[in-house]
C-alpha cells in the first residue's frame, strides 16, 4: 500500500518504513514531538485506488519524527555590472527527517468509493422559461456598425513625352 500526501507545498509518494526530509513542520516549535499526523492526502492505493477531489477522505498518514537537520547552505549573490555593487547571502532550509509508521484508512472511506463508483441516474432536464415580449424589447438589437466612405484612387497623371 502506498500514499501521495502533500506537505509544505510538495507531494510526496510514501510507503510505509520510508524515511523523507520534509520541510519543518508546523506546531514542532511550540512543543518537541515524535510523532505527526498527515491528513492531506492525494491517493491512496491499495487494495483500490482511492483518488481524492482534493484531499481523500478520512485517510492518514502516521509518522514518527526522528530528527530536524538542516539542508545544505544555499549562496545568493547580487551584483549590477558596473555601479560596485555586490551582495553575497547564504541561506539553509531547516528539515525534518521522518520515518512512515503507518498508512490507516477508516472503513467508511472504502464503503463511500463502492457507492461513488456505481452509476448514477441523471436528473431530468428543467424545462426552459419562455421569454416575454418586455424581455425581447430589453434585449437590444446589435448596433449597426458605421462603415468608412469609400476610398476613390487618384488618377494617374499623364506621362510626360521626353525627345
Amino acid at each position: 500500500m502506498f500514499a501521495i500526501l502533500e506537505t509544505g507545498g510538495k507531494q510526496y509518494k510514501v510507503e510505509e518504513g520510508d524515511i523523507l526530509e520534509v520541510e519543518l513542520l508546523s506546531g514542532d516549535r511550540e512543543k518537541k514531538q515524535d510523532k505527526f499526523v498527515f491528513e492531506n492526502i492525494l491517493l491512496l492505493k491499495g487494495e483500490k485506488t482511492l483518488l481524492g477531489t482534493p484531499y481523500v477522505k478520512n485517510a492518514r498518514v502516521q509518522a514518527k519524527i526522528l530528527s530536524e537537520i538542516k539542508a545544505p547552505k544555499i549562496i545568493v549573490f547580487k551584483k549590477k555590472p558596473k555601479k560596485q555593487y555586490k551582495k553575497t547571502k547564504g541561506h539553509r532550509q531547516r528539515l525534518h527527517m521522518i520515518q512512515i509508521e503507518k498508512i490507516e484508512m477508516k472503513a467508511e472511506t472504502a464503503t463511500k468509493a463502492k457507492a461513488e463508483a456505481a452509476p448514477k441516474a441523471k436528473p431530468a432536464a428543467a424545462p426552459k422559461a419562455k421569454t416575454t415580449a418586455a424581455a425581447k424589447k430589453k434585449a437590444a438589437p446589435a448596433a449597426k456598425k458605421k462603415t468608412a466612405p469609400a476610398v476613390k484612387p487618384k488618377a494617374a497623371a499623364p506621362k510626360k513625352e521626353t525627345k
